[in-house]
């Protein structure tokens, strides 16, 4: 159930907000100056959830700020940022502390040409993107505002813009991932009038960093039910701005899929490109884009393999065998997550290579096995022994004994 104003207060009231975030509020207060928590970590304080750090928001500047405080440092002073040290030992606390402001033109899609600091809260608030991220709470005060129905938005598990959607997309392109990533993480549906707002700035998106990109798709993938942000990503056209135009039969199997895997953003990313993978170009140039890490890059380009169709449907299991083997045992359990879409499918996958190895390395034997017993010479051709024999041990997994080996070899 949403709270009222007053219980939301309550709620915020008994947060645990940090000591030295508190002191760093009185002193703001004691100057003169209004000092409001605001963003996500208040959103979250409503609804129960575990919430991450808090932001403050002050009318007053930075300048005023860095008066203040013995300890700054001047994060993002031309945006009105600046991060304040305070409290002593494990109370210490790094504390960002932005002044309340109004933007002018965004030249490159995320952040404003021109800045103007204000002194009014509500002109701070309705810049903000959407209405649940537009609440305040002042600690000192105990006054929480919300000027724009967030908490009925809260209720009626909406995602909705502050204002005029239209202008606040334009603003900021990373908006429009942001939009369906909290349709993810919070379970919500898109407003309408946000949803269509959102084609009209797909070129604003375009112009946002792939690395800020990449973090917000990965938070959606994560989530429990990804199809909730995949939908309306495909629906308002970031898909294809983000990732790659599908037919609609391949994109609905793809969001179906995933919605069903273990909460792994590159696995189920995997899932998402594998209609791609006859076009490697294509796949490897959305994961360069994407900045992702080495390890996420190998997995996504290892699991969407065109080699690896078998594994959707085939139930020999030595094609299976052979299909895993080829992809080695380290991506075998997310091959088979990604590429089984029903349950038998995967109990067949894993019936097929129980017990079974999968690399020459999982042999009974290797390769100085064979030299001792006279079987090969150190070189190129013991290499293709090895592999000829992890081939003949596939065919039937109880093969895999020193005793059988040694005998096939001599056979």
């Amino acid at each position: 159930m949403t709270p009222t104003p007053s219980q939301a207060a309550a709620l915020l009231r008994a947060a645990p907000i940090p000591a030295a975030l508190r002191e760093i509020a009185q002193i703001l207060h004691d100057a003169g100056h209004e000092a409001v928590l605001v963003g996500g970590a208040v959103r979250d304080v409503l609804l129960g959830r575990t919430h991450g750090d808090w932001d403050l928001a002050s009318s007053a500047t930075p300048e005023e700020v860095q008066t203040l405080f013995k300890k700054t440092i001047p994060t993002g002073v031309a945006h009105g940022t600046v991060t304040v040290i305070h409290g002593r030992g494990d109370a210490r606390i790094l504390a960002e502390i932005t002044t309340f402001r109004g933007e002018g033109r965004y030249d490159d899609g995320r952040r404003p040409s021109e800045v103007r600091f204000l002194r009014d809260l509500r002109e701070d608030l309705a810049r903000r993107d959407f209405t649940i991220n537009a609440f305040a709470w002042n600690p000192i005060r105990e006054i929480f505002t919300d000027c724009f129905d967030g908490l009925g938005d809260l209720g009626r598990g909406v995602i909705r813009a502050v204002g005029d959607p239209a202008q606040r997309f334009q603003e900021d392109g990373l908006r429009a991932m942001r939009a369906v990533r909290l349709c993810a993480v919070l379970e919500y549906r898109l407003d309408l009038d946000t949803a269509a707002a959102i084609g009209g700035a797909l070129d604003v998106l375009d112009k946002v960093s792939r690395e800020r990109v990449h973090v917000e798709l990965f938070k959606l993938l994560a989530a429990a039910r990804p199809i909730l942000g995949l939908l309306p990503m495909a629906e308002t056209g970031i898909w294809a701005r983000v990732l790659a135009p599908l037919s609609f039969e391949e994109q609905s199997a793809a969001i179906e899929h995933v919605d069903r895997m273990p909460r792994d953003p590159v696995t189920r990313l995997a899932r998402l490109l594998w209609p791609l993978r006859g076009e490697r170009g294509t796949i490897e140039k959305i994961i360069d884009d994407l900045r992702p890490s080495r390890d996420e890059r190998a997995r996504v380009l290892a699991l969407t393999n065109p080699a690896l169709e078998p594994l959707a449907r085939s139930h020999d299991p030595l094609l299976l065998r052979r299909t895993l083997a080829k992809l080695g045992r380290k991506y075998a359990a997310d091959a088979a997550v990604v590429h089984a879409s029903e349950w038998a499918q995967a109990v067949t996958i894993e019936e097929a290579i129980r017990g079974a190895p999968l690399a020459v390395g999982e042999l009974a034997i290797g390769g100085d096995d064979l030299v001792r017993e006279g079987l090969a010479t150190p070189g190129p051709k013991l290499g293709k022994t090895l592999v000829d024999l992890l081939d003949w041990v596939l065919e039937d997994p109880r093969r895999n004994t020193v005793e059988q080996l040694l005998a096939h070899l001599r056979g």
